[in-house]
């Protein structure tokens, strides 16, 4: 039975690093006139060595999302759950050992929440909780996504990872995409980072994916945290679990994220910064390795950056996000699980989205078919 950590085992992370870091002029330029990309392409792209190309590679991408998605911008909102949480993450505002007020939202509390960001004009929700296996299981889930299935075209959720015959049972009552996120591939820097709690187990994690596939999930969403390692490596394996899941669920949709490392209560600093022209390089190299590949940006980045990134890769975009339970409108004043950077209400971003020439997508297709 397939499983990507067979793959990833194969891999040495300075092995892998060092080789990004060897990467020449010459192999950036070979890999950018190039229809069909390779690893070691998205290698050079992502290298020191790509740098002087960054100008190209935007332009580059840009006509391939153009080609691809058209001049169009999907729009979704984040709906917190609860902040209860029994894991120990460094860097994570919900963490078991910061002494915050924990809340977990009743049925009426989350009918509250969705009568809100349906006002807005949201038909793409994306349900987060922290992992709490007890409080916020499978149970929990399930209920949340089939009280609210009547009111969105599909929903996604980033909760703790379940095993394979708990996604069937999602997916059977509604569930659409799921987001997990490895954080870092590094090993030992993941266990640095995640003491304590189920999510200290490094291969149940990097096997989510793989359970998500069998377990016929419309569509998996990847990324790592950036600022926990060096970006360059870690976004080399996010592509290469990518391309292994795209080979192995080839029925599945696929979409990449860009998290970097913000403030929260009892913050933790990023151990390597990643720029903003780092971010738009990775961007344009995930763009040029996968024309089909979906690109989401969160409201973790600042104003600024977003107006910039919108035209040159990115496929999908929140606004006006709530990292609390509650966040909209049963409790905005609870502590959020990190800074939100954009902070402009969902017209504004709509209306500078319309200045750039993108055309603002609510409703991709219907999932539901009830």
């Amino acid at each position: 039975m397939s499983h990507f950590k067979a793959l990833f085992d194969t891999y040495n992370w300075d092995f892998t690093l060092q080789s990004i870091f060897n990467k020449t002029a010459v192999e950036v330029k070979q890999a950018l006139v190039k229809d069909k990309l390779d690893l070691e392409d998205f290698k050079a792209l992502i290298s020191p060595a790509a740098k002087p190309f960054l100008e190209e590679m935007a332009y580059k991408s840009q006509v391939l999302t153009k080609k691809r998605f058209g001049n169009t911008m999907q729009m979704y909102a984040p709906m917190y759950l609860s902040n209860e949480c029994q894991n120990i993450c460094t860097y994570c505002g919900f963490s078991l050992t910061n002494k915050i007020p924990r809340r977990t939202l009743t049925d009426t509390e989350i009918l509250e929440e969705v009568a809100f960001l349906k006002n807005k004009g949201y038909d793409h929700i994306l349900l987060v909780t922290g992992e709490a296996n007890q409080k916020v299981g499978v149970d929990y889930i399930n209920n949340a996504i089939r009280l609210i299935r009547s009111h969105f075209a599909n929903i996604t959720i980033e909760v703790q990872p379940l095993d394979q015959n708990e996604y069937e049972l999602l997916v059977e009552n509604g569930l659409y995409a799921v987001l997990v996120y490895q954080e870092t591939y590094h090993r030992d820097e993941y266990k640095k980072h995640h003491p304590k709690g189920k999510k200290s187990n490094f291969d149940y994690r990097l096997d989510t994916p793989d359970r998500l596939g069998k377990a016929g999930v419309h569509k998996i969403g990847l990324g790592a945290l950036f600022g926990l390692e060096d970006w360059r490596a870690d976004s080399f394996f996010t592509a290469l679990h990518l391309k292994y899941l795209q080979k192995t669920y080839w029925k599945t949709k696929y979409s990449i994220s860009f998290p970097r490392l913000r403030p929260h209560s009892g913050g933790l600093d990023p151990k390597v910064e990643m720029t903003d022209a780092d971010l738009v390089q990775l961007i344009c190299a995930f763009r040029l390795l996968d024309e089909d590949v979906e690109l989401s940006m969160s409201t973790r980045e600042s104003e600024i950056f977003r107006n910039n990134i919108v035209n040159l890769g990115i496929t999908s975009i929140s606004a006006e996000s709530k990292t609390n339970p509650g966040g909209y409108s049963v409790e905005p004043q609870s502590l959020e699980q990190f800074e939100i950077s954009d902070e402009r209400s969902t017209e504004k971003v709509v209306e500078m989205l319309k200045t750039r020439g993108l055309e603002v997508v609510w409703k991709d297709w219907e999932h539901f078919s009830n």
